[in-house]
């Protein structure tokens, strides 16, 4: 039983390292962040109400019927003031009641209701776009915690490599201090060296684990799911056009003023209708019949609003400021933007220069280090010289590194300010 439980752990292990080794690219992050993010159920509720005001919106066309019940009594009535022989002139009773149903059947409105549609699809759409623009963004802060945790393994790994080396310096040193031709102190000096590089690890991978936390919080990804993080390389266009989302609510913003503009012009318009009575009373129609009776009439009607003291003007000029102060601010917007690509232009060519001497300087510390090395060997120079040499030559590595992370960093910011990222 314990062999069976051993082979299905050996099965099972593959499995697990092959998940915990899946890469993840920003890319990823950026749709699991969507996905994940709560604003994303704002969609569905704006749609859902938008159906049910459409639904109550197209009941208009529909005949409207209304019961109505009524019992009066009042103080005095119509008498005819007549006396003839042999002729009985009825009275009309004090008490009257009345049930009787109300029918009115729009004919047309003007078109009231095709305009309300239109304007509460423009509504749906506005406020569509609006939560896009709140989902966008999140992609700023999944970037800073991508690279952030990206850059932080980098310099775990090349924490790493230094730790090898040192590794291997120690092994040889301590071949000397037994043979008596290297002093202890020398030795010590390395080793304190080693406990500092345990000490950053652990302060690095503390760091590490909190920023991907926070992006697992993000990503609603668990996170073991994270481990591999990956960049990819990346190439801007310059002569891209905006694309962002803020656009496009500025557009629909546009879109809908226009419709309420279009709607109050519609409220205007004359509007025909039919209408009807059927009902059971008493007096009926027949006033001078005081019986219980039913009756009934139809008819058609005109309502037309000819003069509203120019109300519907002024708010027409209203909606036509808030389109102008929709544009004032599209164009504000736009400029920031163009500032900003400026910006994020310059900070990738400044990147890209610096890389240039990173690399120079690299070369340079390497050459250095190789030979302090040997001088440490031969006894020229104490470890505390090689080790400021190798530091030298690992703050350029991690200097080096570091300017890679942050150009990647500079691109995809480039295009989240562009728009052109997805």
């Amino acid at each position: 039983m314990k062999n069976r439980r051993l082979l299905f752990l050996w099965l099972l292990l593959p499995a697990q390292l092959v998940v915990a080794q899946q890469q993840v690219t920003l890319n990823d992050c950026q749709q699991w962040a969507r996905a994940h993010h709560p604003l994303l159920e704002q969609q569905a509720i704006y749609k859902q109400m938008s159906e049910l005001k459409l639904d109550n919106n197209r009941t208009n066309s529909l005949p409207q019927v209304g019961l109505n019940v009524q019992a009066t009594y009042q103080s005095d009535v119509t008498e005819i003031g007549l006396s003839l022989p042999s002729v009985d002139i009825p009275e009309v009773a004090k008490d009257q009641y009345k049930l009787y149903l109300d029918v009115k059947q729009n004919i047309w409105d003007g078109g009231l209701t095709k305009a309300n549609e239109i304007l509460e699809k423009a509504k749906e759409r506005t406020n569509q776009q609006s939560v896009e623009v709140e989902l966008y963004k999140i992609r700023e802060q999944v970037n800073s915690l991508f690279f952030t945790s990206f850059l932080i393994q980098q310099n775990l790994d090349l924490l790493e490599k230094k730790q090898e080396t040192l590794d291997a310096r120690k092994k040889q040193m301590d071949s000397a201090v037994k043979n008596g031709t290297l002093l202890q102190s020398e030795l010590n000096q390395i080793l304190a060296e080693l406990v500092k590089i345990r000490q950053q690890q652990i302060e690095l991978q503390s760091r590490r684990e909190t920023v991907l936390s926070a992006l697992a919080i993000l990503t609603g990804k668990e996170l073991s799911n994270l481990q591999n993080l990956v960049i990819e390389t990346n190439d801007i266009s310059l002569a891209g056009e905006l694309n962002r989302p803020e656009l496009s609510l500025f557009e629909k913003q546009t879109n809908m003023l226009a419709a309420s503009s279009d709607l109050l012009q519609k409220k205007r318009n004359p509007k025909v209708f039919g209408f009807g009575q059927a009902g059971y009373g008493r007096p009926g129609l027949n006033m001078l019949n005081d019986e219980f009776d039913a009756f009934y009439l139809v008819g058609l009607g005109v309502n037309w609003t000819v003069f509203d003291w120019k109300n519907t003007r002024r708010e027409r000029e209203v909606i036509q400021l808030e389109q102008q102060l929709v544009s004032t601010q599209q164009q504000q917007f736009e400029r920031q933007i163009n500032i900003a690509l400026d910006g994020e232009f310059r900070k990738i060519q400044q990147i890209q220069n610096l890389l240039e001497s990173d690399r120079e300087l690299i070369e340079l510390q390497e050459q250095i280090t190789k030979s302090a090395a040997s001088k440490l060997e031969n006894g020229t120079i104490t470890a505390s010289d090689y080790l400021q040499d190798l530091n030298a030559e690992m703050g350029a590595r991690i200097t080096f590194e570091t300017h890679k992370v942050q150009l990647e960093a500079a691109k995809i910011n480039y295009q989240n300010i562009q728009g052109t990222n997805d």
